[in-house]
């Protein structure tokens, strides 16, 4: 979903302001036996949105800026979707 496998030669480009696009990184890919971590980092627009389906079969979670404490039950089958929304915030100085 716009996503590549990791890349080590590509470098980091800020985005403008004004863009409609997200990017994101997988802060702590663990690799196991039965998981892959083939979608380390990737870039959401309006058009492609990044859908996370749940395989753990319990006690899986999803939480963001590191506050666990906040977290949503993310069990098998559960998806999440994260996208640009059509809202969009103002910076004021």
């Amino acid at each position: 979903m716009g996503s590549k496998p990791f890349d080590e030669s590509i470098r980091y480009q800020p985005l403008p302001w004004d863009e409609a696009a997200l990017r994101f990184v997988v802060r702590e890919p663990f690799p196991s036996v039965e998981t892959r971590t083939n979608l380390i980092y990737g870039r959401v627009d309006k058009r492609t949105p990044l859908l996370i389906r749940s395989l753990m079969p319990t006690n899986g979670v999803i939480f963001s800026a590191g506050i666990e404490a906040d977290y949503l039950q993310f069990n098998a089958g559960t998806e999440a979707v994260f996208s640009v929304a059509e809202r969009a915030g103002m910076l004021v100085h």
